[in-house]
Order: structure tokens, then C-alpha cells, then sequence
């Protein structure tokens, strides 16, 4: 096997590298220049053969201990890097609370847990992202627009390099904060590098210094953070 080129997909754009993106499902990217063949971008994948088997197969044995959470009470809910109990409750204002240490939600909302839980988190991330954005915008010296919580499928962040909007998953919000502002610092140095080069790692190392640490962290613990 470890001869063959696992699956990926190819994107093209105005980009003048390539790079390869191992998804957080196991899915393969490609984001290439448009002037590539598929000649050309075969061979360069190929060339990276040994090391997308080697981080599927982590990526498989981190995520073999993974366990959905169930709506019961004493159930563990991660917020900002913190777990908090689950208690269900018969009656309250909203569906979910966060109060005295505890996620309260509606016993009658009990069905509908998984898409209350993804509305705290984006509503809570809109205003702490958006206050973390602007504050790394001054030192990072970039040009952002809207800032989005929402549902990646299989990414942490994405982002414009045209019109500076930044995108990041709900799932963010589980993180300590200083995961997420990794995450955040992350994507907007890709608004003045488009991939993963050097001079992208030296503008990241000039905000965090201790990113090869969080970017661990976020390697082992990311598949932990589910519903």
C-alpha cells in the first residue's frame, strides 16, 4: 500500500504554490496553482507518500478512542478548554444555560441537543473570535473583513485572501484559549501567506513562539472535540 497515492482532491486558484492539506476526516486536498497538470501534481504527491500514510495512521489511532457524548446527565461538555457537567432541567428561559458550572438544558429540548449545543458555540465565538481578531490585526499588520462561527466540516478555520473574511468551526470554541488563538493566528497569517512555507511559519512564530506545542496539542485532543 505504502506505494500507492492515497485519494485526494484537486482545487485550482490564482495560488503561486502548492500544498497539501490532510483533512480532519482523513481526506486528502490539494490546493494548487492553476497552471499544474495532473501529471505534475501527482508527482508531487507522490512524493509525500510516506508521510500522509504515516499521519493517516495517527490520525486513526487518535480517533479510535473517540466517544460521542450522550444528552445524560453528569455528561462532560468542553467550553474554552473547561468541562462542564450536563444537568437536565425542566424549566428555563432559553433551551441552554451555562451557570454555577454546570450546562443546563431543557429536559424537552433534550432531542434537539446537538443543534443547541452548536448555537452556544457560535454564539458565544462571534464576539470573543472577533475581539481576539482585531487584537492580533495590529501586530500581524493585515486587513480582515466579517468574522464567521459556523460549521467547516473537516477544518478548524478557512479564509479569503480576497476579501480578508474569516471562517472558523464552532468546534473552536471547546479549546483553552490559547488553542484558539493558535487557530485564529494560524489563518489570518494565511492572509498575507497562502500556504505552508516557511516565511508562513516564521509569521506565525512572531505571535506564538510556542506554536509547534499548540498545534500538538491541537493534533492530539481535536478528535475530542465533538458532539
Amino acid at each position: 500500500m505504502m506505494g500507492e497515492v492515497p485519494a485526494y482532491t484537486v482545487k485550482r486558484s490564482q495560488r503561486k504554490t502548492l500544498s497539501i492539506y490532510l483533512e480532519r476526516d482523513g481526506t486528502i486536498s490539494v490546493l494548487a496553482p492553476e497552471h499544474f497538470t495532473d501529471e505534475e501534481i501527482h508527482t508531487i504527491v507522490r512524493r509525500k507518500n510516506f508521510q500522509l500514510y504515516k499521519h493517516l495512521a495517527e490520525r486513526d489511532e487518535l480517533n479510535a478512542t473517540r466517544s460521542l457524548r450522550e444528552v445524560v446527565n453528569g455528561e462532560t461538555f468542553p467550553y474554552l478548554g473547561r468541562n462542564y457537567r450536563l444537568q437536565l432541567v425542566d424549566a428555563q428561559p432559553v433551551p441552554l444555560l451555562l451557570k454555577e458550572g454546570y450546562f443546563c438544558l431543557k429536559r424537552t429540548d433534550k432531542d434537539k441537543s446537538q443543534e443547541i449545543f452548536k448555537e452556544f458555540y457560535r454564539a458565544k465565538g462571534i464576539p470573543r473570535i472577533t475581539k481576539r481578531v482585531e487584537y492580533f490585526r495590529g501586530r500581524m499588520g493585515v486587513e480582515t473583513g466579517q468574522v464567521r462561527v459556523m460549521d467547516l466540516q473537516h477544518r478548524w478555520a478557512s479564509c479569503s485572501v480576497i476579501t480578508g473574511d474569516l471562517n472558523f468551526h464552532w468546534k473552536c470554541m471547546m479549546a483553552p484559549l490559547s488553542i484558539l488563538d493558535y487557530i485564529i493566528v494560524h489563518e489570518m497569517a494565511h492572509l498575507k501567506f497562502d500556504n505552508h512555507s516557511d516565511a508562513f511559519w516564521n509569521e506565525v512564530d512572531k505571535i506564538i513562539p510556542d506554536h509547534r506545542e499548540r498545534k500538538q496539542w491541537l493534533r492530539v485532543n481535536g478528535a475530542g472535540m465533538d458532539l
